[in-house]
């Protein structure tokens, strides 16, 4: 069901060597891009009329209007389950009191007597929220992508998530639901790059949004891409990952479990082991013949997924080796279940989000943790940070000089225009001084 790779013996290769060695999915977000430069521009030129042409042909529902009606957001946190509305807001709960405290205060420092430079941080003025609703409902997203837009203080928050044909063309009720606990009442029913272009351009509906956030597929990922730099946004999400970095000291039935439940996303989702142990390995993939056995969406999700060539048990010499391997990889989520699981997780130095031990797995961290699950894929965690406060926040620097703290370095300044042959830099400085630079104390 699920591949070995054996790097055993050999000494590990270096940087881009490693890397091409290890598993990884087909995700070719440049050829996607061509498919939805027409989509983005018709949303661009024929606004609503457009989303609703689309909302028919890709989700196969009519709409009256894009924007959800308000009672539809208050209905659907009437009618929730009660045991799913506690669940959502302690998720709520926690996930504000990690993001609280993320959020940056303004700071000046003073770099000499009379000259000062504060870093304040504004955040953007509005937000697109994108939440996925197609193979499975993620009212845990919009938990994910609205706290930290609300801790950052964004002012102007709107989500979108697919229409469903099953819900008269309402995005799922159980979104819905999360979106009224969070305060969120500006909904639209639009998915994939439809939404991101309503929210790059604007429609009659919806104004323009100065970011969007949210995973999605290789449609919202392109689309993202064809945006970037028109709009801000989080990161182009691939398909999810899990790797698990075990020595013999793990219990392959947890190790299974936690390899099956990011299987289940999608059929590119990636599961990797990366292990020491040759008899551990043997014994997770008996486990995963019986977890699966037992499992929903095993045809559809869970097997083509583990057998793909994205997913694999990767055999090392020993958890250095494994911790080189992982880094290499730059895993989306990254369990370390080993001997002193702790002390080696702090060595980490690529992953989206790491989990210690065998009571912190991913699942956890995907509803209840109190941390993110808006995290990089594709390897980007080596570049890359996950949803934050921070990410909803500028930094802009605020200058504030007397004229005797300029006169002092005044002749550094037109020495640097002059040797970068900018003497009008220069002279902006002298034209303060009497065309005379201070000379220096």
């Amino acid at each position: 069901m699920i591949s070995r790779i054996d790097l055993r013996g050999d000494a590990l290769p270096e940087g881009p060597a490693l890397r091409d060695l290890l598993p990884r999915a087909d995700f070719d977000v440049s050829t996607a891009l061509e498919k939805v430069r027409p989509i983005c521009e018709a949303v661009h030129h024929r606004g609503d009329a457009a989303l609703i042409d689309f909302a028919e042909k890709f989700d196969g529902v009519r709409l009256d209007r894009v924007r959800v009606p308000a009672e539809a957001v208050t209905r659907a946190l009437e009618e929730l389950d009660p045991a799913v509305r506690a669940a959502l807001e302690e998720s709520i709960r926690r996930a504000r009191l990690v993001h609280r405290e993320q959020r940056r205060t303004t700071h000046t420092t003073q770099v000499v007597p009379g000259g000062t430079v504060t870093e304040k941080w504004v955040p953007v003025d509005r937000v697109g929220l994108y939440v996925p609703g197609g193979r499975a409902v993620y009212p845990s997203s919009v938990v994910m992508n609205a706290v930290p837009a609300q801790e950052a203080g964004v002012e102007s928050i709107a989500l979108a998530s697919p229409a469903q044909a099953d819900f008269g063309g309402l995005p799922h009720p159980t979104i819905l639901a999360a979106c009224a606990l969070l305060g969120v009442d500006e909904v639209y029913a639009a998915g994939g790059a439809t939404a991101v272009a309503m929210f790059a351009y604007g429609t009659e509906s919806c104004p323009p949004a100065n970011m969007v956030t949210g995973p999605g597929n290789i449609w919202v990922a392109a689309a993202k891409r064809y945006f970037t730099g028109k709009i801000g946004i989080d990161a182009e999400a691939g398909p999810t990952e899990i790797a698990i970095l075990a020595d013999d000291t793990a219990d392959p039935v947890h190790l299974a479990s936690d390899l099956i439940s990011q299987a289940e996303h999608d059929p590119l989702a990636a599961a990797v082991l990366v292990t020491d142990s040759a008899e551990l390995a043997e014994a997770v993939e008996e486990e995963l013949a019986t977890q699966v056995a037992a499992s929903k969406h095993v045809d559809d999700r869970i097997v083509p997924a583990l057998s793909g060539k994205q997913s694999a048990i990767v055999l090392v010499d020993g958890v250095e080796e494994g911790l080189r391997v992982v880094d290499a990889y730059g895993a989306e989520h990254l369990e370390i279940q080993t001997a002193d699981a702790a002390a080696v997780a702090d060595r980490v130095r690529n992953a989206g989000a790491v989990f210690i031990g065998p009571w912190a797995p991913v699942s956890l961290g995907d509803y209840a943790a109190g941390s993110n699950h808006v995290l990089p894929t594709g390897g980007c965690a080596c570049h890359s940070s996950g949803l934050s406060v921070q990410s909803f926040l500028r930094g802009i620097h605020i200058v504030d000089y007397t004229r005797e703290a300029l006169a002092e370095v005044a002749h550094h300044v037109v020495t640097l225009a002059e040797a970068e042959d900018l003497p009008a830099h220069g002279a902006a400085i002298k034209a303060r001084f009497g065309w005379k630079v201070p000379e220096s104390k």
